[in-house]
């Protein structure tokens, strides 16, 4: 890891051994450690973090060994279920596409995890978003459209600030009251990048930016029996999730875009729909030529619910993700899952069905630009190494 001039490099050997498959769970974990770390590097040699000059050592190395026992200790390694494997599916790229594009002007980077996109990068999410209202229509899915904010409220019910309360963005405004208004047209300043502001100017929080799209369906439908005891749901919507440092390119986004096809009904109602889904997107994804497999995964719940939760998701296999090969790096991207939520939603929110049982839930949910950035990372910039299929519809 290249230390930069400005940053300092600490090396610690944690207290707990971390096992293989554990590294990259807890390195991403790492940028919620302190907000002074700019960086982090996790290998069975140890853990490397960047770290602003000025920063208590002992304090931050404390937080570190914290996260690292409270995850790798007694760690059981899941058992990955690979259900589709088109990895080595030839692709004709091997660059990263981000500094071209940021050259192009097709991705304009605002802010950490903030970005604003030209005329090709959009045809290429549009092409992708035609591809998933296929699928959608292929089931007569509803059409809904929700706002980007949501009650806290809302999620306090399904128990969210619980399970990923690092990765929330808050919805507030300036107090109803003339003085705190007149104060803060007076002095509020942008120092740095930061909004600097009187205490006390905000208003106490009642929405945050929503997270998921099928999360406001499920309130749509809380608390009365289920229509017809079934509802295939589309929708599409902008989701919000903080990833600290851990937002880098197109890869990982504060603000981005999710179209899901939902599911709600009995048990098999659900699974079976999913698994067709599935098997839709599979002729999608040859037709397309993605390299790409699909395999059980967990939602990134906080350190201190993640082995619970997650070793939860692997038992009943409730999430599998959908992981598209970057070339550049060896690596993959998750573009989109297909997910099963069992009763959860049914329980919590009270939607039944005709019987009085807690309904079920799922969804396939993919993410639009994450979708156009591992495309462009196989293919390339050069429209001529692409797909007929997209090459036309982009043109």
């Amino acid at each position: 890891m290249e230390t930069k001039p400005d940053l300092v490099l600490l090396q610690i050997e944690p207290r707990t051994p971390i096992p293989d498959f554990m590294l990259r769970e807890i390195q991403s974990k790492l940028a919620y450690a302190d907000e002074h770390i700019r960086a982090a590097s996790v290998s069975p040699e140890g853990i490397q973090l960047q770290v602003e000059p000025g920063t208590s050592q002992p304090e931050l190395i404390e937080k570190v060994q914290r996260i690292v026992e409270s995850l790798a200790y007694g760690a059981i390694k899941p058992k990955v279920q690979i259900l589709e494997d088109y990895m080595d599916r030839p692709v004709p790229s091997r660059l990263d596409p981000m500094p071209e594009l940021i050259r192009m002007g097709e991705v304009s980077p605002e802010s950490a995890g903030v970005f604003a996109f030209g005329p090709l990068v959009v045809r290429l999410m549009e092409f992708f978003e035609s591809q998933f209202l296929a699928l959608a229509d292929s089931f007569q899915a509803a059409p809904y459209r929700f706002p980007t904010m949501i009650p806290a409220s809302y999620l306090g019910r399904v128990n969210y600030f619980r399970a990923f309360p690092h990765s929330l963005t808050f919805a507030t405004h300036l107090r109803s009251d003339l003085d705190v208004i007149d104060e803060f047209s007076q002095h509020a300043a942008c120092e740095e990048g930061e909004l600097q502001s009187p205490s006390k100017s905000f208003a106490a929080v009642k929405n945050l930016l929503s997270p998921a799209v099928c999360y406001h369906l499920y309130f749509a439908l809380a608390d009365k029996p289920l229509p017809q005891g079934q509802v295939i749901a589309t929708a599409v919507g902008h989701c919000f999730r903080y990833e600290a440092n851990n937002l880098a390119s197109l890869e990982r986004l504060w603000d981005f875009t999710m179209r899901e096809v939902i599911f709600v009904g009995s048990k098999d109602f659900v699974l079976e729909n999913r698994e067709t889904a599935r098997q839709r997107m599979r002729q999608t994804f040859e037709r397309i030529g993605l390299a790409y497999r699909v395999e059980s995964a967990n939602d990134p719940f906080f350190i201190g619910e993640f082995r619970k939760q997650a070793a939860f998701q692997s038992a009943f296999q409730l999430k599998f993700e959908i992981s598209a090969r970057l070339p550049y790096k060896e690596s993959t991207l998750a573009v989109g899952s297909y997910n099963y939520h069992q009763d959860f939603f049914g329980r919590n929110l009270n939607i039944t069905l005709p019987d009085g049982s807690p309904a079920h839930t799922g969804c396939a949910a993919f993410g639009l630009e994450r979708m156009a950035f591992a495309f462009l990372a196989q293919f390339g910039l050069d429209t001529s190494q692409w797909p007929a299929e997209v090459r036309q519809a982009v043109a």
